[in-house]
């Protein structure tokens, strides 16, 4: 009987994988959970924080956050496939694909997720969440960062030097 490893336990050793911060797989799904226990029920039911859905016309907040979301989608997937998709034999930065245009595509995702919601409905107290999702996100991402830098040293530091870490430049900086 064989037994395919998938998730987790498929990359755990994996060679060209550097590694994540113990507590980021927790601490996101803890904190979605929040946000969307947060904007539910105020977006919802108590519509407690909600007030500036008022002053932005649905003509604005449905396409604005359908458009924001399939953006959050397509950095999560194409970020993933290229991170876990293939087995590198040679473990080296990952310049590639949306890589080439930001350090953090799939962090990024996950903030533009929230942010595709919170145009949906706004709600103040979700902001709130979100605000903490970002910093947990960049906390976790510099953590990963120095674990690049220890592997990768220079290589990683000119990649940091080149592409931003989130948002993405409007001119591009020639390498030196």
């Amino acid at each position: 009987m064989s037994h395919k490893k998938t998730g987790r336990e498929a990359t755990k050793h994996r060679d060209d994988l550097t590694g994540e911060h113990r507590l980021g797989d927790a601490g996101q799904l803890i904190l979605f959970l929040a946000f969307l226990a947060v904007w539910i029920t105020d977006s919802f039911f108590f519509k407690y924080s909600i007030f500036l859905n008022n002053y932005i016309p649905l003509a604005v907040q449905i396409p604005l956050g359908v458009i924001i979301l399939i953006i959050a989608g397509y950095l999560a997937k194409t970020g993933m496939t290229i991170v876990f998709g293939e087995v590198r034999e040679e473990p080296g930065v990952i310049r590639k694909g949306v890589f080439g245009i930001i350090r953090h595509p799939v962090y990024m995702s996950e903030i533009l997720l929230y942010l595709g919601l919170l145009f949906l409905s706004t709600s103040l107290a979700a902001i709130g969440v979100w605000i903490v999702v970002i910093a947990f996100l960049h906390y976790i991402s510099r953590h990963e960062e120095k674990l690049l830098l220890e592997r990768f040293g220079d290589e990683y530091r000119q990649y940091m030097k080149d592409v931003p870490m989130y948002i993405p430049r409007l001119c591009r900086r020639k390498r030196k």
